[in-house]
C-alpha cells in the first residue's frame, strides 16, 4: 500500500468519526424533545483493491478504509403497534370514566341533597295531605312540592342533555383533529420521500410522522403500513385515511332533530365510520379510541322512559324487557340501545321514575287509574266534567273533544319511535297545571266524593303509590324500588359503573406505561450511553489523526531523501 493510499485511508476514518460525533451530539441535544428517537451510526468497509490472484490461495486485497454507511432510527415496530393499540384502548375507557364521574356530579347535586330532598319533600306533603285532604294548606303544600320536584328533575335531566351537547362538540373536534393528523402524515410522507431521494436519511421527519401516528392512535383504531415508496399509509376503522398520493378526509353529518354529529366517509357514499350496535369487547378490538367512546357515551338521541323498552344488543340480537328478540313497533335496528350509551341510560332511568310518578299521581287524582290500567279510555260528556290533572303535557291536553261533544282521554303514544314526544308524560314535555299552581284549592274537588264527603281513599292511594315498588332501574334487574329508593339506587349504579371504569383505566394505564417504558428503553436517548459513544468516537478521531500524521511524516522524509 502506498503512502498516498494510507493518507486516504486515514482520512476516511477521520471523516467517519467526525460524522459519528455529530450524530451523538444531535442525540444529546434532543434528549428532551418529545417524540425524538435516538439515532445510531452504522459503519461499513469501503471497496477492496485486489493486488494478486493465485489459484492456490485466496485473493490478496488491500482495504480502502471505512465509510459512514447509514444513520438509522432505533425502533421496535411490534412495541410501536402494541403501544398505540393500548393507548387507544386506554383513552376509550378514560372517556367512559370521565362520563360516569360527570353524571355522578349531575345526579349528586352536591351529594344528592337537592333532588333527593325534593322527593322527600313530596312524600312528606303526601303524608300531610293524607291526614287532612280537605285542608287548603296541605293541598297548597302538595302542589308546591310537586312543582319543586318537577323543577329539580328537569334540572338534572337538562344537565344530562347539556353534557350530551358537550360530548357532541368533542365529536366534531376529534374528527377535525383526525383530518389534521392525516394531512400532517401525508405532508411528511412527501418531504421524507424528497429528502431521501439522495443518500440522506430524513430521521427527524420520521420522528414527526411517528409522533403524529401516536396522537392518531389515541383518537381512533388505526392500522398502517409502509409502501414501496417508503410512505406510511394509514387506515382508520379499516378505511383508508392516508393513501399513497392523497388524504381521504373524514366528514360529519348533522341530525336535524338533535344536532348530533355522525362521522362518515364521503368517499364511501357517506358510510358511517363506526358500526352501530356492535359488541364492545377487547377481544374484538372494538374498544379503542376517544372518538368512538365519545359517540357511544353521548348516544344518538335524548333518551326518555320509552327507551327502557329495549335494552341490549349482544351476539347480533336485541334483547327487550320481555326477553324477546322482536323489536317493539317503530323501533329502528339502527338506534343505539340505551345500555350502550352511559348518558342515555341514565336519562331513560331518571325519566322512567318521573314519568311513572307523574302518571300515577294524575291517574289517582282524576279517578282514572283503574280504567287506564285495564286499557280503557276515560270519556266525559262535557268540559265541565273534566277532572284536573296535576302534571300537564306541554304539547297535548289530557282530553280532546271527539267531534260528537264528548271529551276523551288522550293516551300516551309510548312506542319508542322518538319521532314526537308531545303525547308523552316525560320530563322534557311537562309542567305543573297552571290553574292548580295559581289556585291550589281547585284540587279540593278531586278529594270530594259524589256525596260531598272528604275522599280519604284517594289520599290513601297517593300515599300507597309512594310506598309501592314500581320498577327496577334496569330491565336486566329484578329488584324493584319505590320512588324514594329508586333515585338512590340509580346514583349507586352510576357510582358502581364509575368504579369499574376506574379499575379498567388503572389497569390500562399500567399496561400503557409498561409499553412506553419498553419503547423508551429502546428508542430513548440515554445521556450516559451517548457520552460513552462520544468518548469512543473522539478516541477514534484522535487515532485517525495520529495515523495521518505518521503517514505525512514518512512521506515528508521520503521526499527529503530524494
Amino acid at each position: 500500500m502506498s503512502l498516498m493510499s494510507g493518507l486516504f485511508l486515514g482520512a476516511t476514518g477521520l471523516q467517519t468519526s467526525q460524522n459519528s460525533l455529530h450524530t451523538t451530539a444531535h442525540n444529546l441535544s434532543n434528549i428532551e424533545t418529545p417524540g425524538y428517537v435516538r439515532q445510531q451510526t452504522l459503519h461499513a468497509d469501503m471497496s477492496y483493491n485486489t493486488i494478486s490472484t493465485s489459484p492456490a490461495v485466496s485473493k490478496m486485497q488491500i482495504g480502502l478504509g471505512v465509510e459512514y454507511d447509514i444513520v438509522r432510527q432505533v425502533r421496535d415496530d411490534f412495541l410501536d403497534k402494541s403501544y398505540r393499540r393500548e393507548t387507544g384502548r386506554s383513552n376509550f375507557y378514560e372517556v367512559c370514566q370521565e362520563t360516569t364521574q360527570e353524571i355522578e356530579t349531575l345526579l349528586g347535586e352536591f351529594d344528592g341533597v337537592a333532588f333527593q330532598e325534593s322527593i322527600a319533600g313530596l312524600w312528606t306533603s303526601v303524608q300531610e295531605l293524607q291526614k287532612d285532604p280537605s285542608s287548603s294548606v296541605t293541598k297548597g303544600s302538595f302542589v308546591n312540592t310537586a312543582a319543586q320536584f318537577l323543577e329539580r328533575a328537569q334540572a338534572v335531566y337538562n344537565g344530562l342533555t347539556d353534557y350530551q351537547d358537550n360530548l357532541n362538540a368533542r365529536v366534531k373536534e376529534y374528527v377535525d383533529k383526525i383530518n389534521d393528523l392525516g394531512d400532517t402524515i401525508h405532508v411528511l410522507n412527501e418531504r421524507i420521500h424528497t429528502e431521501e431521494l439522495g443518500e440522506q436519511e430524513a430521521n427527524d421527519l420520521r420522528d414527526q410522522r411517528n409522533k403524529a401516528l401516536d396522537e392518531l392512535s389515541a383518537l381512533a383504531n388505526i392500522s398502517y403500513f409502509t409502501n414501496a415508496d417508503g410512505a406510511t399509509e394509514v387506515l382508520v376503522e379499516g378505511v383508508s385515511l392516508v393513501a399513497r398520493d392523497r388524504v381521504f378526509h373524514m366528514d360529519t353529518v348533522v341530525d336535524e332533530g338533535t344536532g348530533f354529529y355522525t362521522p362518515v366517509w364521503p368517499q364511501n357514499k357517506n358510510a358511517e365510520v363506526f358500526i352501530r350496535n356492535e359488541e364492545i369487547a377487547t377481544a374484538y378490538n372494538t374498544d379503542i379510541g376517544q372518538l368512538k367512546s365519545v359517540i357511544l357515551a353521548r348516544g344518538d338521541r335524548r333518551a326518555n322512559y320509552t327507551d327502557m323498552a329495549y335494552n341490549t344488543y349482544m351476539n347480533g340480537k336485541y334483547t327487550y324487557t320481555d326477553n324477546s328478540t322482536t323489536p317493539p313497533t317503530d323501533v329502528s335496528q339502527d338506534l343505539i340501545p340505551t345500555s350502550s350509551s352511559i348518558v342515555m341510560k341514565v336519562q331513560a332511568q331518571l325519566d322512567n321514575m318521573v314519568h311513572s310518578l307523574m302518571t300515577e299521581v294524575n291517574n289517582i287524582l282524576t279517578d282514572e287509574k283503574s280504567l287506564i290500567d285495564s286499557g280503557g279510555t276515560p270519556s266525559y260528556a262535557s268540559d265541565e266534567d273534566l277532572p284536573k290533572e296535576l302534571f300537564v303535557r306541554l304539547g297535548t291536553s289530557r282530553y280532546v273533544e271527539d267531534g260528537s261533544g264528548n271529551y276523551k282521554y288522550v293516551a300516551e303514544d309510548s312506542k319508542p319511535s322518538h319521532a314526537n314526544i308531545d303525547k308523552l308524560y316525560t320530563i322534557a314535555n311537562m309542567k305543573i297545571n297552571p290553574d292548580l299552581l295559581k289556585t291550589p284549592s281547585l284540587l279540593g274537588n278531586e278529594f270530594m266524593t259524589e256525596d260531598r264527603q272528604v275522599d280519604h281513599a284517594k289520599a290513601d292511594a297517593l300515599a300507597d303509590a309512594f310506598t309501592n315498588k314500581f320498577s327496577s332501574i334496569s330491565p336486566d334487574l329484578t329488584q324493584k324500588y319505590d320512588y324514594r329508593d329508586y333515585y338512590a339506587a340509580l346514583v349507586g349504579q352510576v357510582a358502581t359503573e364509575g368504579s369499574v371504569y376506574t379499575s379498567i383505566v388503572t389497569a390500562q394505564q399500567v399496561a400503557t406505561h409498561q409499553l412506553s417504558d419498553s419503547r423508551d428503553a429502546i428508542m430513548g436517548v440515554s445521556s450516559n450511553e451517548e457520552l460513552t459513544n462520544m468518548i469512543k468516537y473522539q478516541n477514534a478521531y484522535n487515532a485517525a489523526s495520529r495515523y495521518i500524521t505518521a503517514c505525512n511524516d514518512m512521506l515528508e522524509r521520503l521526499l527529503d531523501s530524494v
